[in-house]
């Protein structure tokens, strides 16, 4: 999990760790923040999904304190909404900001304040879009459709830093994207904490199908479209005749998998089984040949055996995995998982190595067969891009924003190198 780069002044210097969603909120938190007029300070957008997480974050509290001295030090995120006075006893803190405080720009207002600013996050019953004019130095924006969690997986503790699942109405997320694209973003990522559930708490109820649908007609404009993280289990038919017949939304599709074994699923209190998994991957791959999968996977659960790891290492060759975000276990103080029997450290440890290193060679492999094959490649920096597969590609043509007809012509570091299609 890395920090995000800082935008040029006059604003705040943001650090953004954890998920899209969050890159997303800190562009809003630059937006609120400028509009404040604050100028001089450092804002700290904290990640809570693992203890590694934090101590990241910690860290980048203390040496962005070092480096700026006289600076207005604001730490805000889930991290900070979760348990907000460990952030304040921080010498190098000076405010704390919940994640509904984080998006006001009141909050950010100069003067006196409030150091800790944090409300119950449950009580929140809405969500708003916030129109912002871009993500400063990239191609691709993100733009968050959904927010917060109704379900209670036994080691996740988002669910107290973002609150219960609401969605942005259709004409909201239509008017962003719209407004996005008139800036010159050429691919949107959707995001949210559980994008599946999108449209449950509004009028109608529509699906995430059935938005992206209205979506991809609303802004025929937007060239490439994608999703961030979904589960597995959620996935709407709307959806799925969407991979089949809409060329801008991209043959890219993360999976929250978590295991392969259908009894540590069942004790993370996950709603899908490994077979639901192996036949969605298969049944989106019928419908949309070309796609690849990625997935979050944990290492070491409580109570996984070495058979029960197997399952979950198999899973990558049995899904067709390309793409792997690999978590050792961390244990979260408040989840019931964190008082089940742990797996020691040491082999929580070393099962994630093994599942990195197969994760590795899935992409070495998919890259591998790329080689001769053209692909279409939106350039987000000078030498770089990604193609429609999210594969990353180096090519010394073209210049950030735009999409490039490429040939591929090597694969080598874990990257395509690409050649202009005269």
């Amino acid at each position: 999990m890395s920090a995000a780069t800082p935008g040029p002044r006059p604003g705040p210097r943001i650090i953004t760790f954890g998920c899209r969603l969050n890159a997303y909120e800190s562009e809003v938190i630059r937006a609120q923040a400028r509009a404040a007029g604050l100028e001089d300070a450092v804002i700290v957008n904290t990640c809570a999904v693992t203890a590694e997480a934090e101590r990241q974050a910690r860290q980048a509290i203390r040496r962005a304190r070092r480096e700026h001295p006289s600076a207005r030090l604001i730490v805000t995120g889930c991290a900070a909404q979760i348990d907000p006075e460990s952030y304040a006893r921080m010498a190098e803190v000076d405010q704390v900001l919940g994640n509904e405080e984080k998006l006001r720009a009141e909050s950010f207002m100069p003067g006196p304040s409030v150091r800790v600013a944090v409300d119950d996050i449950m009580s929140v019953t809405e969500t708003a879009a916030h129109l912002i004019e871009g993500f400063e130095g990239r191609a691709r924006a993100f733009v968050q459709v959904q927010q917060g969690c109704d379900h209670r997986c036994t080691f996740c503790i988002i669910p107290f830093g973002r609150g219960n699942s609401r969605s942005v109405p259709l004409g909201e997320v239509t008017a962003q994207v719209r407004k996005l694209v008139e800036g010159g973003t050429f691919e949107v990522v959707l995001t949210g904490v559980d994008l599946t559930s999108y449209g449950g708490d509004l009028p109608g109820a529509p699906s995430l199908g059935q938005m992206v649908r209205r979506l991809l007609a609303a802004v025929p404009e937007l060239p490439r479209l994608r999703l961030s993280s979904v589960d597995a289990v959620e996935l709407d038919e709307d959806m799925l005749r969407l991979f089949a017949e809409q060329p801008r939304l991209m043959p890219h599709l993360h999976l929250s998998l978590q295991s392969g074994d259908d009894l540590i699923l069942k004790r993370m209190k996950r709603r899908h089984s490994r077979r639901d998994a192996v036949a969605l991957c298969a049944e989106v791959r019928r419908r949309r040949p070309d796609v690849v999968f990625g997935a979050d996977l944990i290492a070491g659960f409580p109570t996984e055996t070495e058979a029960m790891f197997g399952n979950t290492l198999s899973l990558v060759a049995d899904c067709g995995l390309t793409y792997l975000h690999v978590f050792p276990y961390s244990p979260r103080p408040g989840t019931p998982a964190a008082r089940m029997p742990q797996v020691p450290a040491r082999l929580r440890k070393a099962r994630a190595a093994r599942l990195r290193q197969a994760g590795e060679a899935a992409l070495r492999s998919f890259l591998e067969s790329r080689v001769g094959t053209a692909a279409r490649v939106l350039v987000e920096k000078p030498g770089f891009g990604r193609s429609e597969h999210y594969a990353p590609v180096e090519t010394d043509a073209g210049a950030p924003g735009e999409i490039l007809p490429l040939r591929i012509t090597g694969a080598a570091r874990g990257r395509l190198q690409g050649r202009l299609v005269a």
